[in-house]
């Protein structure tokens, strides 16, 4: 059985950029989510908007007999010492009373990965590098996230294919030295361009024996790893979106008064629709130098002359 296992809908809140102009993260439809998945052949389907399971639960209201649908959750923790760092936990198999507990806890990705433990839900971190910029030690956060959660998604959909092999490496190092660690695999998709092309599958034949294999370590991933073209679509996708909203032709939670004030500063902003695929670009050029600096800092750290110099 194959699943997405990291899908957003318009239930993930708002975009972290320009928040006055109240765009969402995403605009897909639950239930287009749920077409799309399985026309692109997900067996299963599951949406993880963040730090909310209302995309999931509009689903279920009008499928409540639904035995290919599993709820999760992108949880969004900080780790109490480092504020500036997000660390997302995605989780599955969750319950409402699950998804408020756990959101009282997001303030330490600790704290909220015990819970999902003591309940017994399955979660992974979600792409590991992603989000992480220095503001902890690489080798603490690293030694941090594997002892904190079960799994780790080893490819994001979003994620360039170098970012997603460095968490697979530390995943399998993990492995080797007897500490397993589940891998997942899903698209991290805001638009419905995306959805299921990347995902995690297992030789399970029901839900609940898939959630059984994710929790054993018998799924394996698959699918595309992210670029340049996936983040300038994604981010042109939601603006476009976004503009439908304000012209009352797609889902939005907007006044007539803000939506008028929003098309007038859309048509204004015309001249600079450049920036979005600028930001893409230095979105993903970012992300290649980080991820090549902590391959490196990782090489020097576990270098035999280092290790011999730290034992002495």
């Amino acid at each position: 059985m194959k699943c997405d296992l990291h899908v957003h809908s318009y239930h993930s809140g708002y975009a972290s950029h320009l928040r006055f102009l109240r765009a969402r993260d995403s605009y897909s439809s639950p239930f287009d989510v749920y077409r799309v998945a399985r026309a692109r052949g997900m067996d299963l389907v599951c949406l993880t908007d963040h730090d909310s399971i209302d995309g999931a639960l509009e689903f279920l209201a009008r499928h409540p007999d639904a035995q290919d649908f599993i709820i999760g959750e992108e949880i969004s923790c900080r780790i109490p010492d480092a504020p500036g760092l997000r660390v997302h936990l995605g989780a599955w198999g969750l319950t409402e009373t699950h998804h408020r507990e756990v959101q009282r806890l997001r303030a330490s990705v600790a704290d909220a990965a015990a819970y999902l433990h003591q309940e017994q839900i399955f979660f992974a971190v979600n792409h590991l590098f992603l989000l992480y910029g220095g503001e902890v030690d690489l080798e603490r956060y690293l030694r941090e996230m594997l002892r904190l959660a079960p799994a780790l998604e080893t490819r994001n959909g979003a994620a360039i294919r170098t970012d997603n092999e460095l968490v697979a490496e530390l995943a399998g190092e993990s492995q080797a030295a007897g500490r397993p660690v589940a891998v997942v695999g899903g698209s991290d998709a805001h638009t419905l361009q995306w959805v299921g092309t990347t995902f995690t599958e297992s030789p399970a034949r029901t839900r609940l024996e898939f959630l059984a294999d994710l929790r054993a370590g018998r799924a394996a991933v698959g699918g595309r790893h992210g670029g340049l073209w996936r983040a300038t679509s994604e981010i042109y996708g939601v603006v476009f979106n976004y503009w439908r909203a304000l012209a009352g032709l797609q889902r939005h939670d907007l006044s007539a008064g803000f939506r008028l004030g929003g098309l007038a500063f859309s048509v204004a902003s015309l001249p600079f629709q450049w920036i979005p695929a600028a930001v893409a670009v230095a979105l993903k050029s970012g992300e290649a130098r980080r991820v090549k600096a902590y391959r490196g800092a990782r090489k020097q750290e576990t270098s035999p002359a280092r290790v011999h110099t730290t034992t002495a």
